[in-house]
């Protein structure tokens, strides 16, 4: 998983971590080693996202036995690991509620609708459905995940008034999040990468799926690995000009597609589902990026 050289234990912990495989290898791994291994390929992540009670969560107490007993109170599932970054920001474990906790589309008041995998028209869907969920009070909502993210980035836009909020969100979105505002950097552009739709339930996202157009009735948003994007420097809430020919079209999201797709070539690991979309009258120009595991255009 990450392009520095590792211990073989070191990268078993990072696979386990990040695809949710159980290696005892990862065992052997210092403390320390293995705070820079969850760190992510971009070294900038802030969260490590377990369920409760799986073999990540086990590995992590076996490595930090005291961690785990310094429970957020505000913030449910949340524990301080320890070694803060150098900005000062800790890492934490946020534990997932499981999906089995769902009763038919709700979760504790909360309403995410059902996965295709739930319904008998469902029942040949290529993805499982999510491990489970990170409960968002509103004080999660402002916790750094990230330098450049908040949890509340990725939370389903609606049920304004409903806390606990529930997201499914996957950390290899948010490392590959980072990349690319490093990469921005790189290319002289500002580091002010927005994520514009993250998590959507599955009833959200329902409501955006038309025949011929509009949101996939299986999109990857639903699984926590997915967001659409776009570069706001100047604060106006809409794509930047970044192709530099003086208008902010759909050239500039195809930019930024490009951008993504380096990105992509130097972290095969984070490599996923690309596109560039126009502006309409509710938004600009953005870029759908996720990291569902294989290269996917349209």
């Amino acid at each position: 998983m990450m392009r520095m050289k590792l211990s073989k234990s070191l990268i078993a912990l990072a696979l386990a971590l990040f695809a949710g495989a159980p290696k005892t290898a990862a065992a052997a791994a210092t403390p320390d080693a293995a705070l820079s291994a969850l760190r992510g390929e971009s070294g900038r992540l802030r969260a490590v996202i377990a369920r409760a009670g799986s073999e990540t969560e086990r590995m992590l107490e076996r490595l930090f036995p005291n961690a785990l007993l310094a429970h957020a109170a505000r913030v449910p599932g949340l524990y301080d690991l320890g070694s803060p970054a150098s900005d000062g920001d800790p890492l934490v474990l946020l534990s997932l509620v499981p999906f089995e906790a769902k009763r038919g589309p709700t979760l504790h008041g909360y309403h995410l609708g059902l996965w295709p995998q739930e319904t008998r028209a469902g029942s040949r869907n290529e993805y499982a459905p999510p491990e489970g969920f990170v409960e968002v009070t509103r004080e999660a909502a402002q916790m750094r995940v990230s330098p450049h993210f908040r949890l509340g980035d990725f939370v389903t836009h609606d049920q304004a008034d409903v806390w606990p909020k529930y997201v499914a969100l996957r950390t290899p979105l948010i490392d590959k999040l980072e990349l690319v505002g490093a990469a921005l950097q790189a290319a002289g552009k500002a580091d002010s990468l927005r994520v514009m739709s993250g998590f959507r339930t599955p009833a959200y996202n329902a409501r955006g799926v038309r025949p011929g157009g509009g949101r996939a009735a299986d999109s990857r948003h639903m699984y926590g690995d997915a967001s659409d994007i776009f570069v706001d420097a100047d604060g106006d809430g809409r794509m930047d000009d970044l192709d530099g020919d003086g208008r902010v079209t759909v050239d500039d999201a195809h930019w930024l597609a490009g951008l993504i797709e380096r990105v992509e070539i130097q972290h095969p690991d984070l490599v996923g589902g690309l596109s560039a979309y126009p502006a309409t009258s509710e938004h600009g120009p953005f870029v759908h990026t996720d990291v569902r595991g294989r290269a996917a255009r349209w």
